[in-house]
């Protein structure tokens, strides 16, 4: 069974850093676009960061400049390196990766900043 298992969610204060990672297995990792998204409470999930297979990255403007996407395709695993966090990163954070008409999600990690 192909899983995707998030790690590194915590509690943090405002101008903290974190480090979230995405563990996959059963799935040929180099070949899968990866991202990371977030849903706050009562918000829709949205884009946080994406990686393409090349290693081509995308960012959220909230997020630019602050938080850093990257993959280790060895150890078919992808990051977000997150500093600088805000009040307003607080989110359950999510890992996901497409290739073709798969598309794979992990359960979450919950990410909080607060003092």
């Amino acid at each position: 069974q192909v899983q995707l298992v998030e790690s590194g969610g915590d509690l943090v204060q405002p101008g903290g850093s974190l480090r979230l990672s995405c563990a996959a297995s059963r799935i040929v990792f180099s070949i899968y676009f990866m991202g990371w998204y977030r849903q706050a409470p009562g918000k829709q999930r949205e884009l946080v960061a994406l990686i393409d297979t090349g290693g081509v990255t995308n960012y959220a403007d909230s997020v630019k400049g602050r938080f850093t996407i990257s993959r280790d395709n060895a150890k078919k695993t992808l990051y977000l390196q997150m500093n600088s966090l805000k009040s307003e990163d607080t989110a359950v954070y999510y890992c996901n990766a497409r290739w073709g008409s798969n598309d794979l999600w992990g359960q979450g990690t919950q990410v909080t900043v607060s003092s």
